[in-house]
């Protein structure tokens, strides 16, 4: 795989621009899903810059997106229990959260992180292109490869080591899939397939677990517990079948021989 300079900086200004939309359809409240569209934007520009952590410029910008993706993890979660519960039809606890997510997104817009963000994504073109990488095409494609590498690595012990321990899995699988799509490297379209599959199951499943852990200590919750551990077992079970299913794809184990 061949990474320039120029690749990276066209990548990160896309980002930017995506995030600068995602922030001002959250100051204009205009849908539901610009703060999941943030954190994914986020997540891809942390992928981005993941090979290249050594280099100040970078390294400054990927702790940038780190924090402002901490900050905005609980309001997701918010927001998605406050979705769900108004779609089985609890909207008085759906509405008992609504004023605690609004003020959350207020709160979001004008923290510190998001300003910190744009700050350092407005100064972040001209330190890149002083960084002196325009014609290290090797070095930049071998920082990629590595880190690639690794990572499949990492996720190929933990599905041999680790299968039980679905919250490492969940991080494990987002990393690599995202790290993946962030450089358009090639990749067995079934294994990528079975990546979002994974994904998707691993998330449902820890939106499960969250809602039970709530409901622990807030009332109004408690009378979908039943359904919520039924709902979660399900999840379960279709996250360890798509591992599974990448467990025994012999590209993939070829993949990381």
């Amino acid at each position: 795989m061949s990474v320039t300079q120029v690749d990276v900086l066209k990548h990160v200004l896309h980002l930017q621009v995506r995030l600068f939309a995602c922030r001002e359809r959250l100051i204009a409240g205009t849908d539901t899903e610009a703060l999941h569209d943030l954190r994914i934007a986020l997540r891809q520009l942390r992928s981005l810059l993941r090979p290249l952590r050594g280099l100040p410029a970078c390294d400054e910008l990927s702790e940038a997106a780190a924090q402002l993706g901490r900050l905005s993890g609980p309001v997701r979660d918010l927001e998605v229990l406050e979705a769900h519960l108004r779609e089985v039809g609890l909207n008085e606890a759906a509405d008992a959260r609504l004023a605690r997510l609004q003020a959350s997104y207020a709160g979001l817009i004008k923290s510190r992180q998001m300003t910190k963000l744009f700050t350092v994504l407005d100064q972040w073109p001209q330190q890149w292109r002083e960084s002196g990488f325009e014609d290290q095409v090797q070095e930049l494609s071998k920082r990629v490869n590595k880190c690639l590498k690794k990572d499949r690595k990492r996720l190929y012990s933990a599905l041999h080591e680790l299968l039980g321990d679905r919250h490492r899995l969940r991080l494990l699988v987002k990393r690599l899939r995202y790290n993946i799509e962030a450089y358009a490297a090639d990749t067995c379209p079934d294994t990528q397939i079975q990546l979002k599959r994974a994904q998707s199951a691993l998330g449902d499943w820890h939106d499960h677990y969250q809602w039970l852990s709530r409901a622990e200590s807030e009332v109004d919750l408690q009378p979908r517990i039943a359904t919520w551990r039924n709902n979660m077992q399900e999840a379960a079970k279709r996250s360890d079948e798509a591992l599974a299913r990448l467990m025994s794809d012999p590209l993939f184990s070829a993949w990381n021989g």
